[in-house]
Order: structure tokens, then C-alpha cells, then sequence
């Protein structure tokens, strides 16, 4: 390869812009390829790690954000010797993990306490090159657009392991609350298990959008959606992709006994929890954190074999701080992702 430095948009500082700037290219070492990115997600992780709220501890800088990439190998290193050059791969969250610890080995990859993700602890997809380790990456189908799919790398694998963990089958009933990107996956991936879908926002462009995606019910935050779901016969999952705890009390008074609430999004806030309530309930919580290779290669599948709709917002790379600053503002109603072909 003649060309030895790229764009990229890297983080310098805590609340600072992304600094678009001019770094070499980087080398592949043992295990890992180099690809030439084609597109990246952007992800309100990413705005979590620009503003400081969520990030790695002592800090790294700079650092190259974005962890929903999508390119082609373009260099093998060392070790490397089952994907080829040319094979079009992704730049998910997860960049390695211990590989040894009770989580890697019991297949909760996602929990490790060691492991790396991609524009937090090693350098991400807001760049035209970027390193991946073979292990650690999965080829795309080729059904599959770059543009529409890097959402899947991230949001749309962490909707995947929240619909696996509500444990849904036809029949039962799932509350959506946050209709965004990744709650618009969720919506799909619920009706895909069988079940009946109630989406819950503050926003009804947002409600209009999951209608079209095939919610069942949808009801505004503001106008008591609890009641509204208790008159469906309740919920038996409810999942929270909204970040922000203020939807914990609607989901606690939605749940019927044994159900499912997962925790999706990232709300650092506390909320209540009633211990005798929890006794006579039944009631299951949990959390969810991306997904695990497997999780990821099942959800690629399942996109390149079914229509997963999203608005998808394509920009270039010198518009990344922009669309950072409409996430912060609530002003996104799918994804955004950055297209590498637009400069």
C-alpha cells in the first residue's frame, strides 16, 4: 500500500470536538487486519465517550471514535489465516476480551471485565483505515448494504441480546420504551419472535415510525402508558432503550409476575426498587450489554434473510461533530452513519 496516512476524527479532550485531522495508516500485528473502511455507525456511546460520562479510567487520548464500522481487508498480519484479503468485515464494539475468565468461557463474552472495545480503549471506525483482530470480527453478507448495516455492529446486536433475554414467543407481550434507532430494532426483533409490541416515547414522529415498523399499540410517555398496558393484559417484557430512568416506574407498573425488565440504554441515575414488591412479583431484572460473536454472526444472518427497516442518515466524515451535537439534543430519529465514499 503507497498511501501511509488517513482522515480521521479523533477525540483530544472531554468535551471537546472531534478533531479531524491527518494520521498514518495504521500496521497490523499478529492476529489482526487492516481494513479500508466503507462506513460507521454513530452511536450515543460515542457521544458518551466525547463528553466523559462513560469512558475508560485513566482516559486515552487521542483516540479514534466509532465502533459500527463496516470496510474490506486490506492487509493480513501475522497468525492471520481464514479471512482473506478483499473480504468485506466489521468493526464492532467489541475489540478482544481475556478469552479465560467464567464470562468468556460460559458464552457472556459481552460481560468480561477485561475487555477492549473500539473507540474507548483502542482506536475506532471514525477513520478511512482501522485495525480489527481476525478473531474478533465477522464477515458481512453479502445481501447486506455497508451504509444500512453498520448500525447492526452495535445497536442493532444490543436490541438483538435484549429480545433474547426478555425470553419472547408468540403469544406474549413486549413494552418498547424509546423508540430511537436501537428501540426501532428492538421493535422488529420483538414481532420477529411472535410477540405483541407496544412502543412507548415521548415523541409521536417517533410513535408514527414504530407503527410503521409493526408496533402493535403505541402510547405517548406523558399520558399514562402503564394503565394503557395493564388494559392490554400487561406486559411480559418491558425493555428500556431510552437513557434515562424516568421510564422505571411505567415499566414496574406494566410487568406482569415473572416477566422481564431490561435495562438497555445507559441511565446512570438510581431508581426505587421495592423489595416486597419484587417478592410478590416474580419479577426478573436485567441488564444487557451489546452481544457476543455468535450473537452478532446470528443477527447478520437474520438481517440478510428479513427486511430490517431504519432510517439511515448518511454523512460524511467532516460531519461528524454535527451529528454528535443533534444525538446530544435529541434531534436523531433512526441512525447516522458516516459514509467514507463521501470524503
Amino acid at each position: 500500500m503507497k498511501k501511509k496516512t488517513m482522515w480521521a476524527a479523533v477525540l483530544t479532550e472531554f468535551g471537546k470536538p472531534l478533531d479531524i485531522r491527518e494520521i498514518p495508516i495504521p500496521e497490523p500485528g499478529h492476529g489482526e487486519l487492516l481494513i479500508k473502511l466503507e462506513s460507521c455507525g454513530v452511536c450515543h456511546s460515542d457521544l458518551d465517550m466525547k463528553t466523559g460520562s462513560t469512558a475508560p479510567n485513566p482516559p486515552i487520548f487521542p483516540i479514534t471514535l466509532g465502533h459500527e464500522g463496516i470496510g474490506r481487508v486490506v492487509k493480513r498480519g501475522s497468525g492471520c489465516n481464514f479471512i482473506e484479503e478483499g473480504t468485506r468485515v466489521g468493526l464492532p464494539w467489541m475489540h478482544d476480551t481475556c478469552g479465560h475468565c467464567r464470562e468468556c468461557l460460559t458464552g457472556h463474552e459481552s460481560f468480561c471485565s477485561e475487555h477492549r472495545g473500539h473507540g474507548f480503549n483502542i482506536n475506532g471506525g471514525f477513520a478511512e483505515y482501522a485495525i480489527v483482530k481476525e478473531a474478533y470480527t465477522v464477515v458481512i453478507p453479502d445481501q447486506l448494504d455497508s451504509i444500512v448495516a453498520a448500525p447492526l455492529l452495535c445497536a442493532g446486536v444490543t436490541a438483538y441480546g435484549a429480545i433474547r433475554k426478555a425470553d419472547l414467543y408468540p403469544g406474549k407481550i413486549c413494552a418498547i420504551f424509546g423508540c430511537g434507532g436501537l428501540g426501532q430494532y428492538g421493535i422488529q426483533l420483538a414481532k420477529a419472535a411472535g410477540a405483541m409490541v407496544v412502543a412507548v416515547d415521548s415523541s409521536e414522529k417517533k410513535l408514527e415510525i414504530s407503527r410503521s415498523l409493526g408496533a402493535d399499540h403505541t402510547f405517548l410517555s406523558a399520558d399514562d402508558p402503564a394503565s394503557a398496558i395493564r388494559d392490554l393484559g400487561g406486559a411480559d417484557a418491558c425493555i428500556n432503550f431510552a437513557p434515562t430512568n424516568k421510564t422505571w416506574q411505567a415499566m414496574v407498573d406494566s410487568i406482569n409476575a415473572r416477566g422481564w425488565i431490561v435495562s438497555v440504554a445507559q441511565a446512570p441515575d438510581p431508581v426505587e426498587l421495592n423489595l416486597e414488591w419484587l417478592l410478590y412479583t416474580g419479577a426478573k431484572i436485567t441488564g444487557t450489554s451489546v452481544g457476543t460473536r455468535q450473537e452478532m454472526r446470528d443477527l447478520l444472518h437474520l438481517a440478510a434473510t428479513m427486511d430490517m427497516k431504519i432510517g439511515i442518515e448518511a454523512i460524511s466524515i467532516g460531519k461528524v461533530n454535527d451529528a454528535l451535537d443533534r444525538l446530544a439534543q435529541g434531534k436523531v430519529d433512526g441512525r447516522i452513519v458516516i459514509d467514507l465514499a463521501l470524503g
